[in-house]
């Protein structure tokens, strides 16, 4: 009996993550590619729209908006409809959104088409999150989401410059044309791999926004947005930082976020298993460890090797933190899961428009070095209220 408990238990250390996951991973990276390609081809939409560089802008704060706002709201009128078929009907409908990107004839038009496509974002990654932590063992789950958001961030890596690299020699519409590619791909891996799970019961709106009322939830959503806007102070305005303080050339500038990009992917997946590990004692861990490197950061920044060692490892702790702040969020709202995995991207995205907001203040009030050190005070926030949390629960559960 104890021989086959142990066998049975290699067998489950051995179990490979499901194939499944890793159509969810091509659909995170479409929409991770849909999100930021625009940064790059911001002068040539502008440019054949006959709007400002301002305006043409706009198309990103929109989508983070849409993203924030929408998600969520979708979530909820979507419950009842069954997990894979509400995957493959995002699909259909970022497909759809990227398709008028590519045909749209104005300003208006495009905006209207990156909103479309917003609303598939939080609501993939929400749905995708859960599908993916029933897919394995409960001690696997954070590593399972760590797999499908490793779409958003290889779409940083190599989707970004690939999408930019098209558009500047293609015309900025063929992007979005690839993008289209990459979600039919994306909707046939749905189709073929993702088995159908089955669902329990919905619950009614009224228990899944109380659900998600919850102080302790709550908490943990702001959690997130301090985080959030910790990394976007610093991150929206690298290049001015790179260039004005470090003294890196603009060109060069590029290199190093594909460096920071494969940084965040390996600690996406190290984080995952962190927290399979050690849930909470990972994420309150990894939040101090970002607010050190960003303090250390206000030192480097003056060092281009130093600069390019720092930036690597801000990336690897900024995501490694995420799979599993997702998997406690869900944990916090058993009766509605999905609509707390999404709010979790709707806070995020908060969080990101607040972080280059804050940062945007800090260079005109204060100096672009001081970028580093406000962004650990943020991340710093977001530790303490972190620890608060843990040390509740911890006195709670001795009692």
């Amino acid at each position: 009996m104890e021989l086959s408990q142990r066998i049975t238990r290699k067998q489950a250390i051995k179990e490979p993550f499901p194939i499944s996951i890793l159509s969810l991973t091509v659909g995170a990276f479409a929409i991770g590619m849909t999100e930021f390609v625009i940064m790059g081809l911001l002068p040539n939409v502008a440019v054949d729209l006959h709007v400002s560089i301002s305006a043409a802008g706009q198309l990103i704060t929109m989508y983070a908006l849409g993203v924030a706002v929408g998600a969520p709201i979708l979530t909820v009128l979507t419950q009842r409809i069954p997990q894979k078929r509400l995957l493959s009907l995002l699909m259909v409908l970022f497909i759809l959104g990227n398709g008028i990107s590519v045909a749209a004839p104005s300003y208006a038009i495009l905006m209207a088409a990156r909103m479309i496509t917003a609303l598939t974002h939080g609501t993939f990654f929400g749905v995708g999150a859960v599908i993916a932590s029933n897919l394995v063992r409960p001690d696997k789950r954070a590593g399972a989401v760590s797999i499908m958001m490793a779409g958003l961030t290889i779409a940083n890596i190599i989707g970004v410059p690939l999408g930019t690299f098209i558009g500047q020699h293609m015309g900025w519409r063929a992007s979005f044309g690839a993008i289209a590619i990459m979600g039919i791909v994306a909707l046939m891996g749905i189709l073929i791999f993702i088995p159908h799970i089955r669902q329990d019961k919905p619950a009614s709106i009224i228990q899944q926004i109380a659900a998600l009322a919850r102080p302790k939830l709550l908490l943990y959503l702001l959690i997130g947005a301090l985080g959030n806007a910790g990394l976007f102070a610093v991150f929206t305005y690298i290049t001015p930082l790179l260039v004005q303080v470090t003294g890196f050339a603009e060109h060069s500038v590029t290199w190093i976020l594909v460096l920071f990009g494969c940084g965040v992917t390996i600690g996406n997946i190290v984080g995952g298993k962190l927290a399979d590990w050690k849930l909470m004692p990972s994420i309150l861990g990894l939040y101090f460890a970002i607010s050190l490197i960003l303090t250390i950061f206000t030192f480097t920044v003056n060092s281009p090797v130093m600069a390019v060692w720092t930036i690597f490892l801000w990336g690897a702790a900024s995501f490694a933190v995420m799979p599993g702040l997702q998997v406690r969020i869900m944990s916090l709202a058993q009766a509605a899961p999905a609509l707390a995995s999404t709010s979790t991207h709707s806070a995020g995205n908060l969080g990101n428009a607040a972080g280059a907001f804050i940062g945007g203040w800090v260079i005109t009030h204060l100096a672009i070095t001081a970028l580093p050190w406000v962004g650990a005070v943020l991340v710093g926030l977001a530790l303490i209220l972190g620890m608060a949390c843990y040390i509740t629960e911890r006195k709670s559960a001795a009692v």
